[in-house]
């Protein structure tokens, strides 16, 4: 047949034409994922700083040469232990005592020296009121930090319905021993204490005398 060559001349044609146009094709490569950056952890919060309390502190010192007669240091180391311990007890204050003679100038000049510390100064006297007069009563005055400014005044009965009152003088028998003095005049002391403490308003109840 006069076609047949024509015809197998043009399949083979078509099929050059397909390998040369397969061959020139070009490979588009796929674009590269672009790689998602792992998030930033936020930073923690510092934790806030507790903001510090004021601390509250005492100086205790007694003026033990006020007096028309000469007491023993014992007393005044009895009523400054008694203050100084009901102030512990009664707040988180610290507490400084001396136990040297301490003046009233001399708490004044330490108030104004200090920037925390209330000083206070006791003093033990004849109680003009008793009915002797050999009985004792306990002043005390808190002068303010910086200032010296008295905050708190005012005194403690040691003999204040007890069994009897606390007398000035030596004696080893009966309620005035060394030990009922000691008793008695550390509970001065702790009244005191207690006076402050309410004065400041630490709420702290005065007890009751039984």
């Amino acid at each position: 047949m006069t076609h047949r060559p024509f015809a197998t001349m043009l399949v083979i044609a078509l099929a050059v034409w397909s390998v040369q146009a397969q061959s020139g094709r070009k490979h588009t490569k796929p674009a590269p994922v672009a790689e998602v950056p792992a998030p930033t952890p936020e930073p923690t919060p510092a934790p806030k700083k507790a903001e510090k309390v004021a601390e509250l502190l005492f100086y205790v010192g007694a003026d033990r040469t006020d007096s028309y007669v000469m007491l023993s240091y014992a007393y005044y180391d009895w009523v400054i232990r008694g203050c100084a311990d009901r102030l512990r007890a009664g707040s988180s204050a610290g507490v400084d005592i001396t136990d040297q003679s301490f003046s009233r100038g001399e708490a004044i000049k330490k108030a104004k020296s200090e920037t925390k510390s209330y000083v206070v100064l006791l003093n033990l006297k004849y109680d003009n009121m008793a009915r002797t007069d050999t009985e004792l009563i306990l002043e005390y005055i808190v002068f303010a930090p910086g200032t010296a400014k008295i905050v708190t005044q005012g005194h403690s009965y040691p003999n204040a319905n007890r069994a009897g009152p606390i007398i000035a003088g030596p004696t080893s028998r009966g309620p005035n021993n060394d030990l009922y003095r000691e008793q008695v005049l550390r509970r001065a002391g702790e009244d005191a204490g207690n006076r402050i403490l309410k004065a400041l308003h630490l709420d702290v109840e005065i007890p009751r005398q039984p």
